[in-house]
């Protein structure tokens, strides 16, 4: 994850360089409720060989939402001394047009195509899209109290600043987890609140994503099982 930290870049690097990383191949089920009803589940698995990742995530609701058809994200990439570096991240859901980012980390620049519409946008510093964001602490650990990082995923490119709330125990269906929880930092009222928690002795993988819009809607996702 290419981060600008509050603190410095270079200690930053060096403690994810540092770090172990996870297993070559993780898999975690989790469990998605919207305002305490359960409506999907989310199976996600990472593969890597500590030079390049895959990360597959599959969505099948519940109930009348299993009518809507699976939703399926992937990100593959790179694992460098800057963190990781996606090359593409696509997003299907259902039979509809997938929607694809692609990562010119040479020409540094960004190809979106969504609905068979296609738009190339310079990137902005570094990048990551929805999925190597979440799984980046796995490999690099983060040692700031606050970073940004610029999100792509296909439908444009969206800047984030993060606070590092600070280590949690969180009460989960996979068990009682010591997390470290970091908030993003609102654009206004009209931004949601979202915050998400990773599991400090399981290598950092998150285990809880919670969306707040401001109406109070709340999407939270929970693991429910970390295995391989």
């Amino acid at each position: 994850m290419h981060l600008r930290l509050s603190g410095s870049l270079p200690l930053f690097l060096a403690a994810g360089l540092a770090w172990g990383g996870p297993p070559e191949r993780v898999r975690i089920t989790y469990d998605t409720s919207y305002n305490g009803l359960v409506v999907a589940e989310i199976v996600e698995v990472l593969d890597h060989d500590d030079r390049t990742y895959s990360i597959v995530s599959e969505v099948r609701g519940r109930g009348i939402l299993a009518l809507a058809g699976m939703i399926k994200r992937s990100s593959r990439g790179r694992i460098t001394a800057q963190g990781l570096r996606p090359d593409e991240y696509r997003d299907q859901r259902g039979d509809r047009w997938a929607v694809t980012a692609k990562f010119d980390w040479n020409a540094r620049s960004i190809t979106q195509d969504k609905n068979g519409a296609s738009e190339t946008l310079a990137m902005p510093g570094t990048a990551q899209d929805p999925l190597s964001l979440a799984y980046s602490f796995a490999f690099f650990p983060p040692t700031g109290k606050e970073f940004e990082v610029t999100r792509a995923d296909g439908r444009g490119l969206s800047p984030f600043r993060f606070l590092v709330v600070g280590p949690e125990k969180l009460s989960t269906p996979a068990g009682e987890l010591q997390t470290l929880r970091i908030s993003k930092v609102r654009d206004g009222p009209e931004d949601k609140a979202t915050d998400i928690w990773f599991a400090t002795e399981r290598n950092y993988l998150p285990v809880r994503i919670l969306i707040v819009d401001k109406d109070g809607t709340r999407a939270d996702q929970v693991a429910t099982r970390i295995g391989n």
